[in-house]
């Protein structure tokens, strides 16, 4: 082995140390590329048979060792020979020590699960005379080839660092966008450590932000984002740069709420807002795929979205908070019957009893009078009175929102939140501070003052309405009927909620959503696949309205 590298026994398994680029260290490696699962390159195999079947252990294990140690080594090309896509893994290992500049790294594999082998990465990382320490944990999966049948690692380059993505790369350097410090309304600092769900806007806000602010760059190790106008991500700091001060609207004892709430279930997501202002309080998610959904989600809200309907059946005169409606346990529309849960119905319903209980049938079958308006009404309703479609400018990426025009049965689904319709959190929290306040507020996270961007303004409520959907969800929140009252059982102040669940393709369990308010705060949570709205994304939502004014 060259000079500065070394394979040894540490503690039951091998370490590998890299000293500095060495090529040829590994020379029995040669010749064991193959195009299998990703389409590398194939080499000549040593043997007419190709062998079939699953990896071995010995083979998971000789693999991930002869991988790991040329990696080590720096020999990028023969690590990538290993691999089933040696065309993209040798740019992308040699970067490591080429635009990453490691200069040194300790990896240690642990035990294997299957045919997936996790390691833990001690890196050095120097530039320009300064150098700093770097720790992660990733891990390989190795596969048999398709063309030779040789072991080999199933190429992705999260093998190089858990959050690199196709097309990504890391690179290390002066960084290209000034440093902020962020804080919340009261000051104090907000930092993605403290609040892992505020990561990606944090990068988003810096890269916006930072020089408005006063900031200067510094050092740093981050990932490329594949995306041209995407948000390069920080790994590592090793020369700060100077901060400048960035005020949020977020609220630091809101927002560790949401963090709270978020790890109660998998897959959740929840926003915050305040309906005097439209200030986002507080944003989080506890996802696999660490997708923010809470504001850029684009699902079905299910009978959140009945506060909508609400509104439009009230002011297009088809009934009101208090008088009578039919919900029976299903409904006809255009060659396809809609159901309530389980089939229940209410021999003696008001349009707030049924909005308490969730009654599908009885925000379907009062619109049939609306003939070829009511294709239109509801995404009408949507976006002149409570933002929906608006194009939001709050100062980072959200999605706001889609209630397109539909025809014949998804007229009829998209009054209950199914359909066509796309949802996020943020969305639902905005309309359920629209209904509170009585008239929209567009949602930021910066002062519109900081860049005089343009916000989004609707149409108020008419007098009236706002009162009846804010009775509404108070009833539902509190009444022994409403499906919302358990979980807003613990939440005190002026409060009100809607429960929803959302029908999925393909899923055997429903979207859970709820959205409610306390007070000055509305908040709105969903819990892919969690069933129904009370039982997952009400706790959430109960998480963060308790931490509110």
């Amino acid at each position: 082995m060259r000079s500065g590298a070394k394979v040894g026994i540490v503690g039951g398994v091998f370490a590998l140390v890299l000293g500095g680029v060495g090529y040829g260290a590994y020379n029995i490696l040669d010749g064991l590329g193959d195009s299998g699962v990703g389409g590398g390159t194939s080499t000549a195999a040593d043997s007419s048979e190709v062998k079939t079947g699953p990896v071995t252990e010995e083979e998971i294990a000789e693999t991930s060792k002869k991988f790991l140690a040329a990696w080590a080594e720096g020999d990028a090309a023969a690590a990538a020979a290993l691999t089933n896509n040696k065309g993209d893994a040798e740019p992308a290992l040699a970067g490591y020590s080429g635009t990453a500049h490691v200069t040194k790294a300790v990896i240690t594999p642990g035990r294997a699960t299957g045919s997936t082998v996790p390691y833990t990465v001690k890196a050095t990382v120097s530039y320009k005379g300064t150098s700093k320490p770097w720790s992660y944990a990733s891990k390989l999966t190795v596969v048999r080839g398709l063309t030779t049948g040789r072991p080999l690692v199933d190429w992705e380059p999260a093998v190089i660092h858990p959050d690199l993505a196709k097309g990504e790369s890391l690179e290390t350097g002066e960084s290209s966008t000034a440093s902020i410090e962020a804080i919340d309304r009261n000051g104090q600092v907000l930092t993605k450590e403290k609040y892992p769900s505020l990561g990606g806007i944090l990068d988003e806000l810096r890269k916006k932000y930072g020089e408005k602010a006063g900031g200067t760059t510094g050092i740093e190790t981050w990932i490329n984002s594949a995306n041209a106008d995407g948000v390069d991500r920080t790994l590592l700091t090793l020369v700060k740069g100077k901060p400048g001060k960035l005020r949020t609207t977020l609220d630091a004892k809101i927002q560790a709420a949401a963090e709270r709430g978020v790890k109660k279930f998998a897959e959740a997501s929840v926003a915050a807002v305040e309906p005097s202002t439209g200030a986002i309080r507080a944003i989080a998610n506890n996802r696999a795929d660490g997708f923010d959904a809470a504001r850029k989600g684009k699902v079905a809200p299910g009978s959140t979205m009945k506060i909508i309907t609400s509104a439009m059946i009230i002011q297009n005169g088809l009934g009101s908070a208090n008088t009578a409606v039919q919900c029976p346990s299903s409904v006809p529309w255009v060659g396809v019957t809609f159901h309530n849960l389980n089939n229940f119905s209410m021999p003696s319903a008001t349009l707030k009893t049924a909005f308490a209980r969730s009654c599908n049938t009885a925000f379907i079958k009062p619109v049939l009078p609306l003939d070829k308006k009511r294709d239109t009404a509801l995404g009408n309703e949507a976006k002149q009175y409570f933002g929906i479609g608006q194009n939001w400018q709050s100062g980072i990426v959200t999605v706001d929102g889609s209630v397109p025009e539909s025809r014949d049965a998804e007229t009829a689904a998209s009054f209950i939140g199914q359909g066509k319709i796309q949802m996020n959190p943020l969305n639902m929290a905005s309309v359920t501070a629209t209904a509170v306040n009585g008239r929209f507020r567009q949602p930021f996270i910066v002062a519109q003052s900081l860049d005089n961007r343009t916000f989004a303004t609707a149409t108020p409520l008419p007098p009236g309405v706002s009162g009846q959907l804010k009775d509404m969800l108070r009833y539902t929140a509190t009444a022994p009927e409403g499906t919302a009252t358990q979980a807003m059982a613990n939440v005190g102040g002026d409060k009100g909620a809607k429960t929803g669940s959302a029908e999925i393709d393909g899923h055997a369990t429903s979207d859970s959503w709820f959205t409610g308010f306390s007070n000055d705060l509305a908040a709105a949570a969903l819990v892919q696949s969690g069933g129904h709205g009370g039982d997952a994304a009400g706790p959430v939502v109960a998480e963060v309205l308790r931490a509110g004014p």
